[in-house]
């Protein structure tokens, strides 16, 4: 069955980031004492929202949670906002796939920060709907974001014309819990995790 339009994941699938946000979290952490390595960021946590993100390592009740969220987006956004983690195969694939259908982006960062990295990577006027942790209530695994972009995209697409790129398994989840077909892309996780990928 031919996609109707495309929709990506941004950290790790459309900007290769993941290793930049695995080192601001920890370092975040740590200032806010309680410590994360790299290999616990990869092994629990990638693939969730911001919010979800510091909820879940300093505790749903902890004094600081909103201010965590905006320091790291505002680290994100010093380190990448010239657009280089977004490599030149993939914005030639966006392309590609925008001169054929409509493209969209669902991601659980913030609609701050995946702006300025899609224009600097010359790819903001391509795509047609972006879902941001700023739109939805409730993040990946929950299929919210996906189901919202399919609305935003509103050119009578049934969920099966979708297909999603992701690269965690709370995507993947959440795309076919949105009735969309997903490819797993390569890079952030082990391949084994991302299995469940059609």
């Amino acid at each position: 069955m031919r996609a109707r339009a495309l929709v990506f994941d941004f950290n790790g699938t459309l900007s290769h980031d993941e290793p930049i946000l695995a080192q601001i979290f920890c370092e975040l952490f740590a200032e806010q004492g309680k410590p994360l390595s790299a290999q616990q960021y990869f092994d629990e946590l990638a693939g969730l929202s911001d919010p979800q993100i510091v909820r879940t390592w300093l505790g749903r009740d902890h004094p600081h949670v909103d201010a965590v969220i905006a320091e790291r987006v505002e680290r994100y956004r010093a380190a990448v906002a010239d657009g280089s983690t977004v490599p030149e195969n993939v914005r030639e694939t966006v392309r590609y796939a925008a001169a054929r259908v409509p493209v969209a982006v669902v991601s659980g960062a913030a609609r701050s920060e995946i702006e300025p990295v899609l224009a600097a990577a010359g790819l903001a006027s391509l795509v047609r709907a972006i879902v941001s942790s700023d739109d939805v209530v409730h993040g990946k695994p929950d299929p919210e974001g996906y189901l919202h972009a399919l609305a935003l995209l509103d050119s009578g697409l049934a969920a099966r014309d979708v297909v999603v790129f992701e690269d965690t398994e709370a995507g993947i989840a959440a795309a076919q819990g949105a009735g969309m077909r997903c490819v797993a892309v390569l890079g952030t996780l082990a391949p084994a995790r991302l299995a469940a990928a059609d």
